[in-house]
């Protein structure tokens, strides 16, 4: 593994950062308490790697790579378990847009403090969300590498 690296994972399905909305007094606030709890995992899971692998915070540019690995519908799936024709190959749009999904995990790194200190740091990133295939589970992996 590079040792300018970091990667972990999160399990579960992955959640996009939802549009902020206007509450009483013209009050902006983040509904859900989804996005909260997959934010805190995300935070969680990378502060515990980078203490387990020594990762200092990144102050210069930064790769960000994420791979969203949805669960599959029953509907994609036949009575005798096999995966349906017709079932689509990638997630559409009920699993989120993919610039909101890279959105809320960069959020939960920033907020975490201990990866970099401001996600502008980001200078490329790559990303896939897809379904997982039989017997996998839905989860979220994250590889930051630095330039």
């Amino acid at each position: 593994m590079d040792a300018q690296a970091l990667t972990f994972e999160v399990a579960g399905d992955p959640v996009p950062q939802p549009r902020a909305r206007a509450g009483a007094g013209g009050r902006f606030f983040t509904p859900g308490k989804r996005i909260r709890v997959y934010k805190q995992a995300i935070a969680i899971r990378a502060a515990l790697e980078a203490k387990a692998k020594r990762w200092q915070r990144a102050e210069g540019p930064v790769c960000a790579e994420y791979l969203f690995v949805f669960a599959r519908p029953p509907s994609h799936w036949t009575r005798a378990g096999a995966l349906a024709t017709k079932a689509p190959a990638f997630p559409g749009q009920n699993c989120g847009d993919i610039d909101n999904l890279e959105k809320a995990v960069a959020d939960a790194l920033t907020a975490s403090g201990v990866i970099w200190g401001d996600d502008a740091q980001i200078c490329r990133s790559a990303a896939l969300k897809r379904y997982a295939i039989h017997g996998e589970g839905p989860r979220t992996i994250v590889t930051v590498r630095r330039f």
